[in-house]
């Protein structure tokens, strides 16, 4: 079986490099003859693409392809038109996977597919978060790691035809966030199911917190939050409601966390700054997603209202 890795990247240069590193050491079952990895860039300004040419004898596995910056879905759905594989696993361009990744997908995708007599499932693998960036796969994992989304695209295999069949990503969705739960709930309707493998063990590096992130993290909640609205029109269900936070309950939840928004990033500050200071970035990043919760709840309430909804 030829299996494709399908990875959209936009200016992550630094950490792309060790993500192609820990793929092209795998170790693999007997069933997958051969894999290809699909890069997508999406219009990086890092030199993402010049570097991977200049160093395409390193990665023997790897095939680039390029694209104005559309965003997210537009890559993978580039990638998949352009893969060769049978079966096709998406990760991030942020991702360091475990040497068994591969095969530890397909063993799972194996066993499921003799199970239902059919190919209409999907693996889920394991996401680690970490923010060391010199060894990223000791992390250990931790309570805050688990993930109830039906499909996201941080580390899933799939069968192309069933892919395909889904009619692809929605690349109405070119700012952050839901295109891949989106597709997820395109797949539930088709009877695809969820197959938990947790063997298949990817680690997420993301930088530790620091205050100058935080103007970014407001932008991704608010784009978060029309990007959400998009979801919902598409798939109007109290499910996709409870998935977005667009319901009362998620406002008055966050409107009392932060006693009506006087919790919000101002006063935390000083708190996050000692936290940080301190080497609990972790926790000061906790912290940190109540008022940022509380911003994006607002803002998809306020983006209903332009709307009409």
């Amino acid at each position: 079986m030829l299996v494709s890795v399908v990875i959209p990247t936009y200016n992550r240069l630094p950490i792309l490099k060790k993500c192609l590193d820990s793929l092209e050491n795998q170790i693999l079952i007997e069933e997958i003859y051969d894999y290809e990895i699909v890069i997508v860039d999406d219009g990086s300004t890092d030199g993402t693409v010049d570097w991977l040419e200049k160093n395409i004898e390193n990665f023997p596995h790897l095939r680039i392809f390029e694209q104005s910056h559309g965003g997210p879905a537009l890559g993978r759905n580039l990638g998949v038109n352009k893969s060769n594989g049978d079966v096709i696993i998406f990760i991030d361009s942020d991702l360091v996977v475990d040497k068994f990744f591969l095969s530890n997908h397909l063993i799972s995708l194996n066993r499921a597919w003799i199970k239902l007599g059919n190919r209409k499932c999907f693996t889920y693998g394991s996401v680690i978060n970490t923010s060391n960036f010199n060894n990223p796969n000791s992390e250990p994992f931790k309570f805050q790691d688990l993930s109830w989304a039906y499909f996201a695209t941080g580390n899933v295999a799939i069968d192309k035809k069933i892919l395909e069949k889904s009619g692809l990503f929605d690349t109405s969705f070119r700012l952050y966030g839901w295109e891949d739960l989106e597709l997820g709930e395109r797949l539930r309707y088709m009877g695809v199911k969820l197959i938990k493998c947790p063997k298949a063990i990817g680690f997420h590096w993301h930088p530790a917190l620091s205050l100058d992130q935080i103007p970014k993290l407001i932008r991704i909640e608010k784009e978060r939050a029309k990007m959400g609205l998009v979801f919902y029109r598409k798939h109007p269900t109290l499910r996709v409601r409870f998935i977005i936070q667009y319901t009362f309950i998620h406002r008055c939840l966050w409107e009392f966390l932060t006693l009506g928004g006087l919790i919000n990033i101002k006063t935390l500050s000083p708190l996050l700054t000692f936290l940080i200071k301190n080497g609990r970035s972790r926790l000061a990043m906790e912290l940190l997603r109540i008022p940022l919760n509380l911003i994006g709840v607002r803002q998809i309430f306020r983006e209903a209202a332009l709307i009409g909804l």
